[in-house]
């Protein structure tokens, strides 16, 4: 794939769309990091190769990516639990926040484009040579066949729980790569970040201020404008999938209306582009392509902000009106 798109991208502009699309679709059912963790070397390999400034496609690949993922219930975490407190099917969460998904790349891409305009306007320098390459072609083909399966039992609603384990379950027994390949690919501190973060969180949950926070935004959030900001706020602060378990008890007894949970999948999703610390994904990004170019808090702020807040007003729109 990098050789053939290296040989081929004739417009950075074309490249930047390409990578926005694939990267919100790909992060709607298989999980904003996931998508982020393994498109971050690609795009450096890819923009060094024909000599493009990777900033705007970093930036574009975490921003798309948790856009992406408001659209379905498996593409983040906060929209987890939102599912299961819910008992939204996965079908019925599609339909309604994917037009809010498919808006939110749209302002992302433009976004992006007015403010790397000049780099996205250069001229590609296209490689003489092809790069030699290997890939395993029969787990490539098993591992696409798993992957489409995997989201068309999303969609019959079948379990969440039980899909995941068993189409990995079915890899690891019909695999032909020798696990310590695998191990060596394991990203540990990743994982104990994550581990860190939900142990914090569930800490968090049943200690005395998560009942405080809950009673003083049971006076703030009365209608649904309110939700989305006190969401969008409180993401930023706590992040979001503490700001979810605050307002998941407030929609239960208050609100009990399906509308108030796509309000808060999509402003505690879309928060998370407005700071690098906003999401797991910004951080894997960032902090992933630190040794080849440096993005500070400030310059992603500038595409953030404007990303963060006319997408959430776009959605806060659309799920008024549709």
């Amino acid at each position: 794939m990098l050789s053939f798109l290296a040989q081929r991208v004739q417009n950075p502009s074309k490249l930047l769309y390409l990578l926005i699309f694939t990267s919100g679709m790909l992060s709607a059912f298989f999980i904003n990091d996931t998508v982020c963790l393994i498109f971050t070397p690609f795009i450096l390999a890819l923009t060094q190769r024909i000599k493009l400034n990777p900033k705007p496609y970093l930036l574009a690949l975490c921003m798309s990516a948790n856009i992406g993922s408001v659209a379905t219930i498996t593409g983040n975490p906060q929209n987890i639990i939102i599912g299961a407190a819910s008992s939204i099917s996965y079908s019925k969460f599609f339909f309604h926040l994917f037009p809010v998904a498919l808006a939110g790349l749209f302002i992302c891409a433009g976004v992006i484009h007015r403010f790397y305009k000049k780099d996205l306007t250069s001229p590609v320098k296209t490689p003489e040579e092809a790069l030699k390459y290997r890939y395993n072609k029969p787990l490539v083909i098993k591992s696409s066949l798993v992957a489409l399966i995997t989201v068309i039992l999303f969609f019959l609603n079948v379990p969440m729980e039980i899909v995941p384990i068993g189409v990995g379950s079915f890899l690891l027994i019909t695999r032909r790569v020798k696990p310590e390949k695998v191990y060596n690919l394991i990203d540990f501190r990743l994982l104990i970040l994550f581990i860190g973060l939900f142990i914090v969180i569930k800490g968090v949950e049943k200690s005395v201020v998560f009942y405080s926070l809950v009673e003083h935004f049971q006076m703030l959030v009365t209608a649904p404008l309110s939700l989305v900001f006190s969401s969008l706020l409180l993401s930023n602060v706590v992040s979001n999938v503490p700001a979810v378990l605050i307002f998941k008890p407030l929609i239960v007894n208050y609100f009990n209306d399906e509308k108030a949970w796509f309000f808060l999948a999509m402003s505690s999703t879309f928060a998370e582009n407005l700071t690098i610390l906003g999401s797991i994904a910004n951080i894997i990004v960032i902090e992933g392509a630190s040794s080849k170019v440096k993005i500070g808090s400030f310059e992603y702020l500038k595409i953030g902000f404007p990303v963060t807040l006319l997408s959430v007003l776009v959605g806060l729109v659309s799920l008024s009106l549709f």
